[in-house]
């Protein structure tokens, strides 16, 4: 696992932070350069604000990071987000060719890397990153417990 992985988380969740405050599921992603840790992204959901299905924080950051290095694919590049991505985000993180998958809380519900349709395990799936789950679990999983309970 990185050296900076806490540091890293800690920017994810500084990210799924002011998701919340934006009134957004607080998810946040960061994608930074395996080789020299240089973050090259960082985002936070905001599918409401931009009426977009697809502007997850992991998606977000994958463009952010591909439109800043002119790249289609991200190799060597590592990915840390405060919730374990859905099928959608998995996917997109398998198309980019990101290095590492680094996420906080799993999603039993809505999670396809280690739960539901598990994308990076099927067959048709070109690329499987190196996936490590469960960094920071407590705090990204209280940040979602918390908006979802002043949500109902």
């Amino acid at each position: 696992m990185a050296r900076d992985t806490p540091s890293f988380m800690a920017l994810a969740l500084a990210e799924a932070e002011a998701a919340a405050a934006r009134g957004e599921v607080p998810v946040g992603a960061v994608l930074i350069d395996g080789a020299s840790g240089e973050v090259l992204a960082a985002a936070g959901n905001r599918t409401e604000e931009l009426h977009d299905p697809t502007a997850h924080a992991e998606m977000l950051a994958i463009r952010a990071a591909a439109g800043r290095l002119g790249a289609a694919r991200l190799p060597g590049c590592d990915l840390y987000v405060t919730l374990e991505p859905c099928a959608m985000c998995a996917a997109a993180v398998a198309f980019a060719r990101i290095r590492r998958l680094y996420y906080g809380a799993s999603d039993p519900k809505g999670g396809g890397v280690e739960h539901g349709p598990r994308v990076l395990d099927q067959p048709t799936c070109h690329h499987r990153p190196e996936v490590y789950g469960g960094i920071d679990e407590q705090r990204c999983g209280a940040l979602l417990e918390a908006f979802f309970r002043e949500k109902r």
